[in-house]
């Protein structure tokens, strides 16, 4: 029998919330938007929980690091695809979104294999290009969810504003890490040349 300790609380909460992506997934593209918000709503309490139960009991680990932000990055970029597939979002936006987080991973990648392990440290932009991209889905979402008073709002600000603001979030913060990682990979090729 596995015996589990507190300190792998949070990585199981993790783990869940990247089972809930299927889930979700589904009932978005069923256009069962207020069952998707729903469950949205508990990955999104799950993120809190996990991160908060990791800083209060010194819990965190490498495998928390590293899989908490991936877990968030698939629930936004699903709902994005299902969202460009519906013709809610843009493609040009989605193309934007997708791109930059797959140039960071392979980046990362190619990164680790090449030099040494990478801290999971994202900078301010990135940060707040990540916090557009939940803000921008979840307007979306709501907007989709037909509430009185509150969906046409959502719709208002979700199109064009935060389309907007996420297309330059997601650049800026794109060519940061590009900048950032490229000149460091290239002082360490240097020490070894």
């Amino acid at each position: 029998m596995i015996e589990l300790s507190p300190r792998q609380i949070p990585n199981l909460i993790t783990l869940l919330r990247i089972v809930l992506v299927f889930p979700t997934t589904w009932l978005l593209w069923e256009s069962r938007y207020v069952e998707g918000l729903i469950l949205m709503s508990v990955a999104g309490a799950s993120d809190a929980l996990d991160g908060w139960l990791a800083r209060r009991f010194q819990w965190g680990s490498r495998f928390g690091a590293a899989m908490d932000p991936v877990a968030d990055k698939l629930l936004v970029a699903a709902m994005f695809i299902v969202f460009t597939w519906q013709g809610h979002i843009d493609l040009w936006l989605t193309a934007i979104v997708l791109t930059r987080d797959f140039i960071i991973l392979t980046g990362a990648a190619s990164y680790r294999l090449l030099f040494e392990p990478i801290e999971f440290a994202p900078t301010f932009i990135s940060k707040a290009n990540t916090a557009m991209q939940i803000v921008t889905v979840l307007l979306m979402l709501l907007a989709l969810c037909e509430f009185p008073h509150v969906s046409p709002f959502a719709g208002m600000l979700a199109d064009p504003y935060c389309f907007y603001i996420l297309a330059v979030l997601g650049v800026s913060s794109g060519l940061d890490y590009v900048i950032t990682w490229g000149q460091r990979a290239w002082r360490h090729g240097r020490r070894f040349s």
